[in-house]
């Protein structure tokens, strides 16, 4: 029996190798864009930086050191210079695909670094598994600038495995829907009608502000906004702004707001700083063909009558005042259930004039009248809708 030499000795004892093997390897020298793995074979393996990862311009020599071990898979046993190429991501990426269809199929929550953000959605990376999300997909809210989600780390599921296809789709929008009903579930546990909470300007519209409150967005309404007037709520309101509101109304998951807080009524002192006979000042505030409503401090406006702005006969207020003109007036009529205030310019001025005699004070004081404000509305608009 012939003896065998040292080269086929050598040979033998090293181990065969097969294209799609699964092998261990330790590295004996690094590069920027390829390792060298000694993987007990006759030829050393080349590792490309193509091979290891998809993410370009990757510096091999910052992730991986000599010495290291790794399981890497044989992607051709011989490139036709003698050398087997091996790669990484590719058994990264069959290993991710148990993953993932592990995910699909549990329903289970993942997360990853969006690491792209594309025309159609956003792309991220599970164990060199590339995942889609579409922008239908990403939020509950049609997100017009995706941009702002680039590098973040975000949660979804699985809502679609194709492996065949490589299509692997990523589902943020119910996870947020889901949340969103959690949150809303507890925020009605806890929350009651005259409740004072805190919450976030989400939007502001020309009627009005919607708050987030943790799961409920809350209508602040103009009217609601402030016992006097606002004109333009999105001059008072700045979206991620925090206020404190008061819960007005419950309506089955519709939740109304008010700004109206009664330490802050100015309705509460009214009837001592505006009784009858007293002397007040006020801005015109608007006016109608019946008269002009006088703003006496934010929340409390009162009517001057056309009839009571001056002692000769006036055909409108508009023809004497002007809005933000400052007037001065006598309380005619107080009344506190409805909130209503008349004034009168005319018994100012028949109390101011001395000279009169004392009979024809008294004959131009009874030209002073309390309004019925509401009867002088309704009579005006029962006019304008003829």
């Amino acid at each position: 029996m012939s003896e065998l030499t040292f080269e086929q000795m050598l040979e033998e004892s090293l181990k065969t190798i097969h294209t799609g093997e699964v092998i261990e390897g330790t590295i004996i020298d690094v590069k920027p864009d390829e390792a060298i793995l000694n993987i007990g074979y006759k030829s050393d393996g080349i590792l490309t930086r193509n091979e290891y990862t998809n993410e370009p311009n990757v510096d091999l020599t910052t992730i991986l050191n000599p010495g290291d071990k790794m399981e890497v898979k044989v992607l051709k046993v011989n490139d036709g210079e003698g050398q087997v190429l091996l790669t990484y991501k590719r058994l990264a990426a069959d290993r991710g695909n148990k993953r993932i269809e592990e995910a699909f199929n549990n329903r289970e929550v993942l997360t990853a670094k969006v690491s792209q953000v594309l025309d159609g959605g956003l792309s991220v990376v599970v164990d060199e598994v590339r995942i889609f999300i579409p922008a239908s997909l990403v939020s509950d809210v049609y997100e017009k600038d995706l941009n702002k989600y680039a590098g973040q780390d975000i949660e979804f599921v699985i809502s679609e495995y194709n492996p065949k296809r490589r299509r692997y789709i990523g589902d943020r929008k119910q996870l947020i829907i889901a949340k969103k009903a959690e949150m809303q579930k507890e925020l009605f546990a806890r929350i009651s009608v005259g409740d004072v909470v805190e919450g976030t300007v989400k939007n502001v519209t020309d009627f009005g502000a919607f708050i987030d409150l943790g799961g409920v967005d809350g209508l602040l309404h103009i009217s609601e906004m402030s016992w006097g007037r606002v004109e333009n709520p999105k001059k008072v309101f700045k979206v991620g702004e925090t206020l404190k509101v008061l819960i007005k109304d419950i309506d089955g998951t519709k939740v109304a707001l008010s700004l109206k807080f009664d330490d802050s009524n100015p309705w509460k002192n009214a009837s001592t700083k505006y009784a009858v006979g007293n002397e007040v000042t006020g801005k015109v505030a608007r006016m109608t063909d019946f008269g002009a409503f006088v703003e006496l401090e934010p929340g409390i406006d009162a009517l001057l009558h056309v009839s009571q702005i001056a002692k000769e006969h006036i055909e409108k207020p508009s023809d004497v005042l002007t809005v933000g003109q400052e007037v001065t007036a006598k309380v005619v009529d107080f009344n506190e259930d409805g909130k209503k205030i008349s004034l009168s310019i005319k018994a100012l001025l028949v109390s101011d004039n001395k000279e009169a005699p004392a009979a024809a004070a008294k004959e131009d004081d009874s030209d002073v009248v309390s309004v019925d404000i509401d009867a002088v509305i309704a009579k005006q608009e029962a006019e304008d809708a003829e």
